[in-house]
């Protein structure tokens, strides 16, 4: 499967950003789908994953409650809301598909888009 990130940006904190997964090339139904990021100089993190049917999801503890993963397999499109942004939530995200289902583990995903620069101002 390979997979296409947008919907990145510069926005104030407190604003709110969708960013958008296309995938193509695979039945896209049978892949968990999960969203990473990785700010400058830290190390790659999780986000959040979402099921093969959507009906699974597991966040991160720190964008629980603002940020919300949805798929539409009708499309092939996993897409995520991000509410209430803080400078924090700076960094390159990444969406990814695995063939297992809802994993936070990154070692499980073998596909890996390009990712999308989201930069959040104080």
């Amino acid at each position: 499967v390979q997979l296409q990130a947008s919907g990145g940006g510069l926005v104030q904190a407190g604003d709110s950003l969708r960013l958008s997964c296309a995938a193509s090339g695979s039945t896209f139904s049978s892949f968990g789908m999960g969203w990473f990021r990785q700010a400058p100089g830290k190390e790659r993190e999780f986000v959040v994953t979402i099921s093969k049917s959507g009906e699974g999801t597991f966040y991160a503890d720190s964008v629980k409650g603002r940020f919300t993963i949805h798929r539409d397999n009708a499309k092939n499109m996993v897409y995520l809301q991000m509410n209430s942004l803080k400078p924090e939530d700076t960094a390159v995200y990444y969406c990814a598909a695995n063939r297992y289902g809802a994993v936070v583990s990154a070692q499980a995903y073998d596909a890996w888009g390009q990712g999308t620069q989201v930069t959040v101002s104080s």
